[in-house]
C-alpha cells in the first residue's frame, strides 16, 4: 500500500500503472472510495466491494472544509488517521490519498460545482451551501484520480442523488456505484460520528432504524398506506423519544428528491422512480441522518 498527501506523485503513480497494464496488454479497472476518515465497517464495506470489482483501489481521506457551515463540526470532527491506514491495508487498498487542506486548497477557492433543485431539499434545507462543498470535492477527486468507479454508502443517500446527477450533467467517465447501509447488529447505521453519542443518547438513536424499518414494513405490506400516513407515524414515532430533536422527516422519489403529497400511495408499483424515506434528527449536539429505499416494482 502506498500512500500520497501530494496531487501530483498520485497522479503519477496511477498514470505509471494505467500505462504499464495497457502495455502488457491488461488494461486495468481503478475504483475510489472518497471518505473523510475516522473509518469504520460501513467504510469498509466501500473498500471491499471496490477491492471485489476492480484492479486498483484509491482510498481518499479527506475532511473538507468547504462543505461545513459556519456552526458546524469541522474542528471536533473525528480524526484518528493511523487507525484508517491500519484499516485500509487490512482491506488491501492499493494507494491512500491523504492531502491536507492547503494541498487540495492552496488559495481560496473560486470555483463551485452547483447542483441545482436536488439540493435545497432534505439536508440542503437546514445546510445551505453544504453539497456545493461536497460536489467541488468530489469532482477534484474523480479529476484528480480519473477512475472507472466510485464507491459511496448509500445513508447519505442524497449526497448519492446529487454526485450521480453531477456527473451525468458533467458527463464525468466514471460509474457511480451506491452500497447499502451498514448497521450495527441492533440497528443504529455506522456513522462517524456516533462516537459523539453519549451512552444514553446512543439507545435514543436506536429509534431513527426502528421506526424507519417498521413503516417500510408497512409499506410493503399495504398496498393503499399513504405518504402522509408513513410521515405521520414517523414523527410521532420519533417524537416520543425524549432525546430526539427532529430536523426533518421526509418522503421522495428517488433520485430526483421530489417530496411526495400527503396523499401519495407508497406502492411503488408501476412507478418510475423509487422512494426514498429519510429522516435527520439531533441528539444532544449530535445530528444523525438514516433512510430506507423502497425499490421499484417491475411488472411481470
Amino acid at each position: 500500500m502506498m500512500t500520497f498527501t501530494n496531487i501530483r506523485p498520485l497522479r503519477e503513480q496511477l498514470k505509471e500503472a494505467r500505462f504499464t497494464a495497457a502495455r502488457n496488454g491488461k488494461p486495468i479497472k481503478i475504483a475510489l472510495v472518497p471518505t473523510m476518515g475516522f473509518l469504520h465497517e460501513g467504510h469498509a464495506s466501500l473498500l471491499r466491494k471496490a477491492r471485489a470489482e476492480n484492479d486498483l483501489v484509491v482510498l481518499s481521506i479527506f475532511v473538507n472544509p468547504i462543505q461545513f457551515g459556519p456552526n458546524e463540526d469541522f474542528e471536533r470532527y473525528p480524526r484518528d488517521p493511523e487507525k484508517d491506514l491500519a484499516l485500509a491495508e487490512r482491506e488491501g487498498v492499493d494507494f491512500v490519498f491523504l492531502p491536507s487542506v492547503e494541498e487540495m486548497y492552496p488559495q481560496p477557492t473560486r470555483t463551485n460545482i452547483k447542483v441545482a433543485d436536488l439540493t435545497h431539499v432534505l439536508c440542503g434545507a437546514s445546510r445551505p451551501g453544504h453539497f456545493d462543498g461536497v460536489t467541488t470535492v468530489v469532482g477534484k477527486l474523480l479529476h484528480i484520480v480519473q477512475p472507472d468507479r466510485a464507491y459511496f454508502g448509500q445513508k447519505d443517500a442524497q449526497q448519492v442523488a446529487v454526485i450521480a446527477q453531477m456527473v451525468l450533467d458533467l458527463n464525468f467517465d466514471v460509474e457511480i456505484v451506491p452500497c447499502p447501509i451498514v448497521r450495527e447488529s441492533d440497528g443504529l447505521a455506522l456513522s462517524s460520528r456516533n462516537v459523539y453519542l453519549s451512552a444514553e443518547e446512543r439507545q435514543a438513536a436506536l429509534v431513527l432504524s426502528r421506526s424507519l424499518l417498521a413503516v417500510q414494513a408497512k409499506a410493503n405490506a399495504e398496498a393503499n398506506v399513504t405518504a402522509g400516513e408513513v410521515l405521520a407515524e414517523l414523527r410521532d414515532s420519533i417524537g416520543a423519544e425524549p432525546l430526539a430533536v427532529i430536523d426533518y422527516v421526509e418522503i421522495a422519489d428517488f433520485p430526483g428528491l421530489s417530496p411526495l403529497a400527503g396523499g401519495d400511495r407508497l406502492d411503488v408499483a408501476g412507478r418510475q422512480s423509487d422512494v426514498l424515506i429519510a429522516v435527520a434528527v439531533k441528539f444532544g449536539k449530535t445530528r444523525l441522518i438514516d433512510n430506507v429505499i423502497l425499490t421499484k416494482k417491475v411488472n411481470d
